[in-house]
C-alpha cells in the first residue's frame, strides 16, 4: 500500500499530517504535483513532478497506483477515478470518498459549479481550521491502522 498525494492543492499542514504519519507508520508516499515541490527528507516520501498539462497529475496518480492504496485529494472527479480504480480517497477535510457516496459528491460539485457559473455563489470552501485538520488526522491514522492490522494478520 501506497499513499498519493494530489499535492498542487494539499495544504501544507496536511502534507505535513502525512508526512510524520509515512514516518511513523513506514508507508510509502508519493508527492504528485504539476510543479516542483520539495520533499521532505524522508526515505518514506517521493516527490514526482508532472507535466502541466489539464489533469497531469491526476492522471499520473491513478496510472500508478494499485487498488488498496490511498489517495489524498479534494479533487472529487480524481478521487471517483481511485475509489474506481480500487484505492481509497480522502480529503483534506478527513472525509472518505466511497463507492457508495461517491456519484453524490460529483453530483454537487457539478451543482456548485453551475451555480458559481451563474454567479448565484461565490468563493469556495471554508479554510481548514483545527476541526478539520484533527479529523484529518483521526482518519488518516484510522486508515493506517486498519492496513497495519491486516499486515499482520498476513
Amino acid at each position: 500500500m501506497r499513499i498519493w498525494v494530489d499535492a498542487d492543492a494539499c495544504p501544507n499542514v496536511i502534507k505535513d499530517i502525512l508526512v510524520r504519519a509515512a514516518e511513523r507508520t513506514r508507508v510509502q508516499m508519493t508527492l504528485v504535483a504539476g510543479q516542483p515541490i520539495q520533499s521532505p527528507r524522508s526515505r518514506w516520501v517521493t516527490a514526482v513532478t508532472v507535466s502541466t498539462g489539464f489533469d497531469a497529475a491526476d492522471d499520473a496518480i491513478v496510472d500508478r497506483m494499485d487498488p488498496g492504496d490511498l489517495v489524498v485529494t479534494a479533487d472529487i472527479p480524481l478521487a471517483a477515478r481511485a475509489v474506481e480504480k480500487g484505492g481509497t480517497a480522502l480529503n483534506p477535510r478527513g472525509e472518505f470518498y466511497t463507492v457508495e457516496n461517491i456519484r453524490e459528491r460529483l453530483a454537487m460539485r457539478d451543482l456548485m459549479a453551475t451555480l458559481r457559473d451563474a454567479g448565484s455563489l461565490s468563493g469556495g470552501p471554508a479554510p481548514l481550521g483545527n476541526v478539520e485538520r484533527q479529523a484529518f488526522a483521526n482518519a488518516l491514522d484510522r486508515f493506517l491502522a486498519k492496513f497495519q492490522q491486516s499486515q499482520q494478520q498476513q
